[in-house]
């Protein structure tokens, strides 16, 4: 579904099929309409209207936060080299020294394994643990699998065209290896950022219990929810300029729906018992990570610009700012991911007669 229905809609609509297989990463099939202030409104009040309650609820938790306590745990040595590290490849990435040059369009990597290690060290000094200390074969595994992650969302670009890289890339082995290295950082980033966010006073107390939607026959909906992403799915290769939002939101669903309906937890789970915890944490780390992802990209040499239909104006760095809404879902399919992996590992644990609480998969 998530490869093979994107194909069969632009072969529906009668382009070759061979450009979506072939082309280099970022490379931009689709003749994007112009700006719209309809859709730009329709698209600003739906957002809103997540967002405002969000919003209330969370003031409402940081309200009920608790006395502010001395902290017992100092930030770690380990996270002062990150933040220093970090430092060194922001400077190196938006300057242009003559003899850094060969290596000015790899900044990308060592600023965000800084920026992984800075927030585990935020998360070890909220709470005296972090997932690269408490799990560390499971933190590994996130690297291999986030650079097959994004190379998916790279795929799906090509029937949408949403976004290209400058200067243009080529295609062959040697640009597979050297973009799969700093895609193997998004995980693990985004990951991180969420069990440091998961014990903000204003997720903790806020969401912890409210809302509550608890679903009649799940397994239907579950049905429901996966036939209409992979309508989605091919309907992008048919109608990308209107349907480009479900590149983020249709592979989520097909997941927690096919999750449901083989009896797994996934990350909606909890919201059937009023508890949003997961769900909000998850979709801040992606916005937070979002927001440094584009704030870095910005002026660095080897970097990427946007072709958002419809709602392209009002730029934040490269980022329409509505654009930025989609780093939501994108966080709950990072969280999805890595809750599918730990269901793996557990389960690859329990074969092999482990049992109880594996300290490397928590």
């Amino acid at each position: 579904m998530l490869l093979g229905l994107p194909l069969l809609g632009v072969s529906l609509a009668g382009r070759p099929v061979g450009r979506y297989l072939s082309s280099p990463p970022g490379a931009v099939h689709v003749r994007h309409a112009p700006f719209s202030w309809v859709v730009f409104f329709v698209y600003g009040v739906f957002i809103l209207a997540v967002l405002i309650p969000l919003m209330v609820q969370g003031a409402k938790g940081f309200k009920k936060r608790e006395a502010i306590r001395r902290r017992a745990h100092p930030f770690p040595w380990w996270g002062w080299v990150g933040l220093t590290t970090g430092m060194v490849a922001w400077f190196m990435a938006w300057t242009r020294f003559d003899w850094f040059s060969p290596y000015q369009a790899h900044t990308f990597t060592p600023l965000w394994l800084s920026f992984v290690i800075v927030v585990n060290g935020l998360s070890y000094r909220r709470k005296g643990r972090c997932i690269m200390l408490d799990r560390p074969v499971f933190f590994l595994l996130l690297f291999p699998a986030s650079g097959l992650f994004w190379w998916f969302f790279e795929y799906l670009n090509h029937f949408v065209g949403n976004w290209s890289y400058a200067p243009a890339p080529a295609s062959g082995w040697s640009y597979f290896w050297s973009a799969t290295v700093p895609f193997s950082t998004v995980l693990p980033a985004v990951l991180s950022t969420r069990e440091w966010l998961s014990e903000a006073a204003w997720i903790r107390e806020g969401f912890k219990d409210t809302v509550r939607i608890d679903l009649l026959w799940p397994r239907i909906w579950a049905w429901a929810a996966v036939t209409a992403a992979g309508l989605g799915l091919l309907g992008i290769g048919v109608w990308p300029d209107y349907l480009f939002s479900l590149l983020w939101v249709s592979p989520l669903l097909i997941l927690s729906g096919l999750q449901v309906l083989s009896g797994e937890q996934n990350v909606l789970s909890g919201i059937a018992g009023g508890d949003w915890r997961l769900v909000i944490s998850s979709s801040a780390a992606g916005l937070f990570c979002g927001w440094f992802w584009e704030m870095w990209n910005y002026w660095s040499l080897a970097r990427w610009t946007y072709h958002i239909p419809f709602v392209h104006r009002f730029k934040v760095f490269e980022m329409p700012i509505l654009g930025y809404a989609g780093y939501l879902p994108f966080g709950l399919e990072c969280a999805a991911v890595g809750m599918l992996l730990g269901q793996l590992f557990r389960k690859g644990l329990a074969q092999r007669g482990d049992q109880g609480r594996n300290p490397f998969v928590g």
